[in-house]
């Protein structure tokens, strides 16, 4: 008969809390909130740690044995990943607890199983809340069409930013949501549109097979959760071109290495037939970083906005002049439509100078050590910035 795991069996032995069960490890995220505890590192031969504000900070207690790693692990794996996880050797899923939902990556190492384990709040924030220098998250509702980038490190905050903006369209419009995502990380309400969530390996094979069905589902805004391959991004692009208005992600810093990162997935033959796809249906590229706040009681986003609705920059991605993009980051930010762009650097400086950050701090998480001097001098000396 094969061994039923459970959640609430207390397995890890602590120096001051008794045993805990995987359930009592997942409450703590709930206790200190998602916003400052974000993840949880189980690994065999260390004790588990929290990732909180950024630093990971370990439990006192007994380091992990293989036989407590599958004890904590096992139960939040469903038959289906736990087949997948012993063919495959890793495995991505998701899981619910009380107010939090949770991404999970189960995987092997040298040392044995290791999980990695992110929390989410159930809540989607307000767009309000997530920290843009300025209210181009407006202009991004109220689009029709065009591809949203939200690019940024693993933990920056980039699903979090889209399902605001999309939560903020479904309560502003009555359209046809879809979203692929691997796993699915925030549950969407259907407020004034209907919206379907779609987990790859779950309700869907691929990323590409999904796009695929998508575009005969008649969605109004698509959410791609990660663009992972030219396929993907070649079928997003052409989304993002015949009407949709479609957010994805990627793992990049900065607008123009989000560009060239795009254009990197392709051979040399096809690259001037993408970089006219984007400059056509790129509609926003949002960079963030998730900031330590001065004050020691969180983080806040700091963010790069490439505004593509802009005629200067378009032909500088269509002629393959993508380094001459900064420069326009730098100089069209005032509160046009087609304008509103900035600098990470520039909204560094703005937070050292609204005592939300540290200097130290932005200067460690700045791209350009010499532009983020020249935005601290701008600002010193631009009232009201």
């Amino acid at each position: 008969m094969a061994e039923v795991y459970d959640i609430t069996a207390k397995v890890y032995p602590t120096e001051n809390m008794g045993l805990l069960s995987m359930q009592d490890l997942l409450a703590y995220f709930e206790k200190r909130g998602a916003m400052r505890v974000s993840d949880l590192h189980i690994k065999v031969g260390t004790t588990p740690a929290y990732r909180i504000d950024g630093d990971i900070t370990y439990l006192k207690g007994q380091p992990v044995t293989p036989e407590i790693a599958k004890k904590l692990i096992y139960p939040l794996l469903s038959e289906d990943n736990l087949h997948k996880f012993h063919q495959d050797y890793d495995v991505d899923c998701s899981y619910r607890v009380g107010s939090l939902q949770f991404r999970i990556n189960i995987f092997r190492e040298n040392d044995g199983m290791s999980a990695a384990i992110r929390a989410l709040s159930m809540d989607i924030p307000k767009v309000e809340s997530i920290g843009f220098p300025n209210n181009i998250w407006e202009d991004i509702v109220e689009c029709k069409q065009g591809l949203v980038l939200v690019t940024g490190i693993t933990g920056a905050g980039k699903s979090t930013t889209i399902s605001s903006i999309i939560d903020r369209i479904s309560e502003k419009k009555a359209c046809r949501i879809i979203t692929l995502e691997d796993p699915i990380e925030y549950l969407l309400p259907n407020k004034h549109s209907m919206v379907s969530q779609r987990e790859v390996g779950r309700d869907v094979k691929s990323f590409s097979h999904g796009l695929r069905a998508m575009l005969r589902e008649d969605p109004d805004v698509i959410f791609v959760g990660e663009m992972r391959d030219s396929e993907t991004i070649s079928m997003t692009l052409m989304a993002a071109e015949t009407g949709h208005l479609v957010f994805s992600t990627l793992h990049t810093r900065d607008a123009i290495g989000t560009i060239t990162r795009i254009l990197d997935y392709f051979p040399t033959g096809r690259q001037s037939e993408v970089r006219n796809q984007m400059s056509l249906g790129l509609a926003y590229i949002i960079c963030q970083k998730l900031i330590p706040k001065k004050d020691g009681t969180g983080r806040i986003a700091a963010i790069e906005l490439l505004n593509n609705n802009n005629y200067a920059c378009a032909n500088l991605i269509r002629t393959g002049k993508v380094e001459q993009i900064y420069s326009q980051l730098q100089t069209k930010t005032r509160l046009n439509p087609d304008e509103k762009m900035t600098t990470m650097e520039r909204h560094l400086a703005q937070l050292v100078k609204q005592d939300k950050i540290d200097l130290l701090e932005a200067k460690k998480w700045a791209n350009d050590q010499k532009s983020f001097v020249d935005a601290m001098k701008m600002v010193e000396s631009a009232p009201g910035e």
